[in-house]
């Protein structure tokens, strides 16, 4: 299995592109209300975002794990997406990199943004042989993210928990996945 090989793959169009989350209902509900994130969802904090359905459905078990009941698909600017791809740091060091282990450590703890390359899963929660970004944001970037970023935040725990239901009794949910394509920036 080659996992050296990286692809975002998304729902997009011309103006936005789509990222996952998950959250408990208090702040889910609060972000769909107010079309972005508000009090209970904490700024302070580095939060995650994947452009990948099947990477966000993994992490929460199919929208099963505590406080992340809730899948929030969220349309953001591509414009913000592709500066927080073309400025990230990513997230482990190898000694491949251009810059020293000081230099890295050093932008670890400055940036804003991380990027980090994970297995891409399949229903099951399988690896497969690529990898799919997630992107962590935090401070000014996390800030411009709530504030400007977001056109839209559904709450899609109804269609998740419909494909979950469906995927257990072994009916084959791949024609009603998200339709993702290869995103280049």
């Amino acid at each position: 299995m080659n996992l050296n090989y990286h692809e975002i793959r998304a729902v997009y169009n011309e103006h936005t592109i789509r990222v996952y989350q998950a959250y408990c209902s208090v702040i889910a509900e609060e972000a769909v209300r107010l079309g972005t994130f508000g009090s209970h969802f904490k700024l302070s904090r580095m939060t995650w975002i994947k452009p990948s359905f099947l990477w966000m459905m993994y992490r929460s078990g199919w929208a099963t794990k505590p406080n992340q009941e809730h899948i929030l698909a969220i349309d953001i600017q591509r414009e913000t997406f592709d500066t927080f791809v073309r400025n990230a740091v990513i997230s482990s060091y190898h000694d491949n990199e251009e810059i020293s282990f000081a230099e890295w450590q050093k932008q670890i703890q400055t940036s804003d943004i991380r990027v980090q390359w994970d297995p891409e899963r399949d229903i099951s929660g399988n690896a497969l042989p690529y990898r799919s970004i997630q992107i962590g944001i935090r401070g000014e970037m996390l800030s411009h993210f709530v504030q400007h970023s977001i056109k839209q935040i559904q709450d899609i725990t109804e269609f998740v928990t419909e494909l979950r239901t469906k995927k257990e009794a072994g009916e084959n949910i791949l024609p009603l996945l998200p339709e993702e394509r290869k995103y280049v920036l």
